[in-house]
């Protein structure tokens, strides 16, 4: 889709809040120009990302929304770490724990790269692996600096590809 019909479809739900999300979008070769030109539009921008490629272009008006994946996840070793130079007060990195080992290799990541000082911290429960009051549980006792989150889109289409 050419960016003239984007721009046509986003401006058809009369909302000023755009996140460009789906796979890894930073995947896709005209990714930066499009943040770039939904910015120049005044169009509040955030991007969901892996945390895999490299963040460092994307436009500084762009929120980031960073994954770090944790042990579970079995994408570990996906992670770019050297991302998080490049996050600030307007981004968030996220967490999605699949289990106690999780939370804790998740905390110490949190704590290592003093990440609560350095932009908002996410922890969100696996959907069908990590029970959320128990994870809540475990941020209230070690009193964390971190916001809980479901992964919504799960409660809303299941495991629904492209949802």
């Amino acid at each position: 889709m050419a960016f003239d019909e984007i721009i046509k479809v986003i401006k058809s739900y009369e909302t000023n809040y755009i996140t460009v999300t789906g796979g890894e979008p930073l995947a896709q070769s005209q990714c930066l120009d499009l943040l770039k030109s939904l910015c120049d539009l005044d169009y509040q921008v955030s991007i969901e990302t892996s945390g895999a490629l490299d963040i460092s272009d994307v436009d500084q008006r762009v929120s980031k929304v960073m994954d770090i994946k944790t042990p579970g996840s079995k994408e570990e070793s996906k992670n770019k770490l050297g991302n998080i130079e490049y996050l600030t007060q307007n981004d968030e990195v996220k967490f999605v724990i699949c289990n106690e080992a999780d939370y804790e290799w998740s905390r110490k990541m949190v704590d290592d790269y003093q990440l609560s000082d350095k932009c908002g911290v996410l922890f969100s429960p696996s959907h069908d692996e990590q029970n959320a009051t128990q994870l809540a549980e475990w941020v209230l006792r070690d009193q964390l600096s971190v916001r809980m989150q479901v992964q919504l889109h799960k409660y809303l289409w299941g495991n629904v590809a492209g949802k």
